[in-house]
């Protein structure tokens, strides 16, 4: 881990100690974890109201180049052909041995290929996408990939959140669906607007272009954004327990390098034309053969703790028997239902709703439920 001198700073880095955030490392940036109301009501704010997240340590990836479709889908499971401009998808980097290196949407921005990588996967994301695409480009394809660093990026995300937005921006809201996107004017800055997020809420994304002002630009906004009464600044902690009621993976935790998408119960995000295509992206064969045969040897699934303390990452999951059947991969408190609740994957079968897991707490034998995920509700727009 980066000591904290080296640790980078994102363009809001004043602003967050200005109110009162306790900071922390997170793949290799100093972020806020908390502000000083805590990460329950940051947690229950963002639900009821609307929460604004720093995520400027996250890189945005631009894919250039009339091959630039043919590349990605060589990289990933999205059929990227079918996308509209101004639509997003959700996808996956593949490896060749089938596990995941990233997830990431990926966006037809019109002319070019937009997505958003995760903090501190520069060096295992780029790497591999520069590696692909030198054969690609020596077998005469035209492709190219650039990063924006130093772009400022904003997570507004709850049920308040599109009011929020709308009174900063000409564009009707109203006419951008969950995963849309577009550049647009907001309070007077250009920036470019995805209607997604990470909290199972709707919301927004706003990145201020990297330029000679961009990092003004940001901090403006985020200081803009924040004059509402039904705005409040949420951190990585409260972040951590949105994503995790509304279900949605963390890579390092949920998902990494050996896990396929099929293990990870994210089958889903393969295509439909994919799947169909063996060979097509890195790790098809591994992947496709698990779809097909059902030959994947763990699962990841949802549970909740009956009673007692939350069951944290790196727990060991028992059957009724006391044969050691899987491992806790998320794991903590839900301030919406008052429960602990986690993700975890086990062996084959166990996977089912209703199935009963065992976890020593505390030194106390306590009981789980697989159950589906989410926990809460997702209550994304879908459109007029």
């Amino acid at each position: 881990m980066p000591a904290e001198s080296e640790l980078r700073k994102t363009p809001l880095h004043a602003e967050h100690l200005a109110l009162g955030a306790k900071m922390g490392p997170f793949g290799g940036w100093d972020m806020p974890i908390q502000y000083p109301d805590g990460i329950m009501k940051s947690h229950l704010f963002t639900r009821a109201k609307a929460g604004l997240f720093d995520v400027s340590h996250m890189l945005g990836v631009v894919v250039r180049g009339a091959d630039r479709v043919a590349f990605m889908e060589s990289l990933c499971t999205a059929d990227i052909q079918a996308l509209p401009d101004g639509s997003g998808t959700l996808s996956l980097l593949t490896n060749e041995a089938g596990g995941i290196i990233d997830d990431m949407i990926i966006t037809n921005a019109g002319d070019h290929l937009y997505m958003v990588i995760n903090a501190g996967h520069e060096d295992k994301d780029l790497p591999h996408m520069e590696a692909q695409l030198s054969k690609f480009v020596a077998s005469g394809k035209d492709a190219s990939v650039e990063t924006l660093p130093n772009n400022g990026i904003l997570a507004l995300q709850g049920p308040a959140a599109a009011e929020v937005l709308q009174a900063l921006t000409p564009v009707d809201l109203s006419q951008m669906p969950f995963m849309s996107a577009r550049p647009m004017e907001v309070a007077g800055e250009q920036c470019f607007v995805a209607r997604s997020g990470y909290t199972g809420e709707d919301g927004f994304e706003i990145a201020v272009p990297p330029g000679g002002g961009s990092q003004h630009a940001v901090r403006g906004l985020w200081s803009t954004l924040l004059e509402r009464e039904d705005v409040t600044p949420v951190g990585l902690g409260a972040r951590d327990s949105l994503r995790l009621e509304a279900g949605l993976c963390l890579y390092g935790n949920d998902l990494d390098d050996t896990t396929s998408p099929v293990e990870g119960a994210l089958a889903w995000v393969i295509a439909k034309r994919r799947r169909a295509e063996d060979g097509s992206f890195c790790g098809s064969d591994r992947i496709l053969a698990e779809l097909r045969d059902k030959s994947r040897t763990r699962a990841r699934c949802g549970f909740v703790v009956d009673q007692g303390a939350p069951v944290r990452e790196g727990t060991a999951l028992r059957d009724e028997s006391g044969a050691e059947v899987g491992i806790v991969t998320s794991g903590g408190f839900s301030p919406c239902l008052k429960k602990g609740i986690g993700m975890c994957y086990v062996t084959p079968g166990r996977n089912k709703s209703g199935t009963k897991l065992l976890a020593e707490v505390r030194g106390k034998t306590q009981s789980l439920t697989v159950t589906k995920m989410p926990f809460v509700e997702q209550r994304y727009y879908r459109g007029p």
